[in-house]
């Protein structure tokens, strides 16, 4: 259970730090953070950089490489950011990736976890965390704990939530020099994949609702930029390329992890 228990309706700026801080100590203690530093240096360095364009600029930024298969990435409060090496070797381009880690900083400058916390007035936020980012969640007994511990409602932001964090995605990406046309080809991508492998999606759609509406949402947002503005933006990157296929020499990922041991 979190220590850090809320018992007021609104959350500062230094509380939504600590929490995202604690949790984030907790959740790298349990999931299976890839150990490879030009992965990891790579991906903090792009979110850095996207990160450094927005309002919150001064939180201390840190971006995280977890060794897991499932497609996803999640964003703790205060401005911890995790992405799954399985989304990494979904992205065919910077430009996709950008998008995801674009849409993950909107949320943090929205403070869409902390509006949820206010509402709730207590969470779990680690324990969520790590069922969303990886399949570690299978036993009854800790399905039962999230729902106790309140912490389920951090586990998916709502339409309007996600629909907020996209429009920021494409000002992120944009801010950052990059092409935001790999937003919307991402979500088709995952729409597609999770046809034809349901399971290795399952967590990114748990988490983060998509239809076409908001494929569609994005693709009007990036029509009504000036085209001029998107002629010389990056799409891809020979760095990127390489970090994909650092990944696809590296041994899979290591299989989920059954825990009846969590609060």
């Amino acid at each position: 259970m979190l220590p850090l228990v809320l018992a007021a309706c609104s959350v500062s700026e230094d509380q939504e730090v600590a929490i995202g801080r604690e949790n984030a100590e907790q959740i790298e203690q349990q999931l299976p953070i890839l150990a490879d530093e030009e992965v990891q240096a790579f991906v903090s360095s792009l979110g850095k950089v996207m990160a450094a364009t927005t309002t919150r600029a001064d939180l201390e930024w840190r971006f995280r490489v977890v060794d897991s298969r499932q497609v996803n990435a999640f964003a703790l409060p205060g401005g911890f950011i995790y992405v799954n090496r399985g989304l990494l070797e979904q992205a065919d381009d910077l430009s996709e990736l950008a998008g995801v880690l674009g849409h993950e900083i909107g949320h943090v400058t929205r403070r869409h976890s902390v509006q949820q916390m206010e509402k709730a007035q207590k969470t779990n936020v680690g324990v969520t965390v790590l069922c969303t980012l990886t399949n570690v969640c299978e036993s009854g007994v800790a399905q039962a704990a999230i729902n106790v511990g309140g912490g389920l409602m951090m586990a998916k932001h709502s339409r309007k939530s996600e629909q907020e964090a996209d429009s920021d995605a494409v000002v992120n990406v944009i801010s950052a020099g990059i092409d935001p046309r790999g937003i919307p080809a991402f979500f088709e991508e995952l729409m597609t994949g999770r046809r034809r492998r349901p399971a290795a999606f399952e967590t990114w759609f748990s988490t983060h609702p998509l239809e076409e509406s908001r494929v569609r949402a994005t693709r009007e947002m990036i029509s009504d930029i000036d085209p001029a503005r998107l002629e010389n933006l990056k799409r891809d990157l020979p760095d990127f390329q390489r970090i994909k296929s650092r990944l696809a020499a590296m041994p899979p990922p290591p299989e989920p992890v059954q825990r009846k041991d969590l609060p």
